[in-house]
């Protein structure tokens, strides 16, 4: 996200406040190797295992793994007749992967002939992350896609008044913030369950992954502790975040149409 998103360097409207220009398309590629082993399943039968992966940076897009064919077991994949076009990488052509009865549909993509530019894109495959079962990180379960390197989050506590309005209501106002900076998103700030007014939220039943936080839970607003909900999804909750990030454990941020969080200049 770093890199294809705005303020990054390979976004379409690439930042101005820079000393450099770059000579090439507005839509950018880049690929750079993976540092780690990557193995991936579908029904406990290994996919893929490979030393060699590349993340394909593509401006406005989530970079993607390419694979060496040599590093994917080529008897479980039965070619399709499904075909697409990038302008900026050639033709895909598509194959579904089979291991027993079951079948990932138009699973894995390859530029046979990649247009010119996009070369090194030759002899390797690209695949849908959520058509596989599992995918491991050298011998660690990811969920997602994989992190980018060019991505981070840090998390550090602050004193700055936070008040967090949804609509008219006040339903949070704390001294005693986490402020967590992500790579291309605006600051998010984590308020302590006890500076929440919780009675005013009930949990629901939304749940989110974030490759580089872990798994969220959800509230909504419900203003008079009775009635039916007032405003969906309003706040959110790593419970058990990431490495890295504990300082957030527990802790709720909020952020929606009718959420208003207003955060004090402290100086």
């Amino acid at each position: 996200m770093s890199l294809t998103f705005r303020p990054g360097p390979l976004a379409t409207n690439a930042p101005a406040e820079v000393n450099y220009s770059i000579d090439g398309p507005a839509h950018r590629l880049l690929m750079t190797p993976f540092p780690r082993r990557v193995r991936a399943e579908l029904d406990g039968v290994t996919v893929l295992d490979t030393l060699d992966g590349a993340l394909v940076h593509e401006s406005n897009i989530l970079p993607m793994l390419y694979v060496p064919a040599a590093d994917v077991d080529m008897g479980l994949l039965e070619p399709t007749d499904l075909s697409t076009h990038c302008p900026f990488k050639g033709d895909a052509s598509y194959w579904s992967v089979r291991v027993g009865d079951r079948v990932a549909e138009n699973a894995v993509w390859s530029y046979l002939e990649p247009i010119e530019g996009a070369a090194w894109l030759d002899g390797r495959l690209g695949f849908y992350w959520d058509r596989l079962d599992r995918w491991f990180d050298e011998d660690e379960e990811v969920h997602g896609h994989l992190r980018d390197p060019y991505h981070r989050v840090d998390a550090r506590p602050s004193s700055r008044a936070v008040t967090v309005r949804v609509g008219d209501v006040v339903v949070a106002t704390s001294s005693r913030p986490i402020v967590v900076s992500e790579t291309g998103l605006p600051n998010r700030w984590y308020l302590p369950t006890d500076d929440v007014h919780s009675e005013l939220l009930v949990p629901s039943v939304t749940t989110s992954h974030c490759p580089y936080k872990g798994d969220a839970s959800y509230w909504s607003l419900r203003s008079d502790g009775v009635d039916d909900v007032d405003v969906a999804d309003v706040a959110w909750s790593y419970e058990e975040p990431y490495d890295g990030l504990q300082l957030i454990a527990g802790y709720r941020s909020f952020l929606g149409d009718d959420v208003t969080v207003e955060v004090a200049d402290p100086r």
